[in-house]
């Protein structure tokens, strides 16, 4: 999942119908609901949320430095301002990346998996012959890809990311589909790891992900 945080509304919808079209779930909010969220949320939300996109915020509601006390994943700046001096000041308050817009929703996906690739969590997970990649390539059994469609696929890479700890079904739908999405129910997880599943059986000869009940999901690396 991806937080945008805009005072426009219109323009958190707008990022968040497009990178809906990407098959990556968002949420949005407004500088002073994000603060308030950021310094409460649980772990476990904060653990689902796979980069923040700061734009125009107002004052210092939103810290890059006060994120970063409450998780590892990228945050990035969104300027609409292309002075090197509004360009240093945002590097200063601790992002990890500055992107002038207009930009397509690819390259912010491609920035963000660049900043993960240079973080010693995001190298490829093994687990056994299987091979799972953060910056959404298709994993890899025996040196051949594995294809996914994206929603496996990015459980999977959720998983691995989490290796050597067991997940709730809930995490994984707030990576999935973000936090407040009403119009999914929560157990298509379980659909969704059904067929990821076979899927690894039929191409491993058994099953990678331990599961269970009431406790969550657990990649045996």
């Amino acid at each position: 999942m991806i937080v945008i945080v805009d005072e426009r509304e219109l323009v958190t919808e707008g990022y968040c119908s497009m990178f809906d079209r990407e098959g990556v779930a968002t949420t949005g909010f407004k500088s002073n609901e994000f603060g308030e969220w950021v310094s409460s949320a649980p772990d476990e939300d904060l653990s689902s949320v796979r980069a923040f996109l700061i734009g125009d915020c107002s004052g210092e509601a939103v810290s890059p430095r006060t994120i970063r006390d409450r998780t590892k994943a990228p945050v990035i700046a969104l300027s609409e301002h292309t002075t090197l001096e509004n360009t240093l000041r945002l590097f200063e308050s601790g992002v990890d990346d500055v992107i002038k817009k207009p930009v397509h929703i690819r390259e912010i996906l491609a920035r963000i998996a660049a900043i993960q690739r240079r973080g010693a969590e995001q190298k490829p997970v093994a687990a056994g012959r299987l091979h799972v990649f953060m910056d959404g390539r298709d994993p890899e059994v025996d040196g051949q890809p594995l294809p996914l469609p994206r929603r496996e696929r990015r459980i999977l890479e959720f998983l691995a990311s989490n290796s050597g700890r067991r997940v709730t079904k809930t995490q994984v739908f707030n990576a999935i589909y973000g936090l407040f999405d009403e119009e999914v129910e929560e157990n298509v997880v379980e659909s969704h790891i059904s067929k990821l599943r076979k899927k690894l059986r039929e191409r491993l000869g058994f099953d990678p992900i331990d599961s269970k009940r009431f406790l969550g999901y657990q990649l045996v690396v």
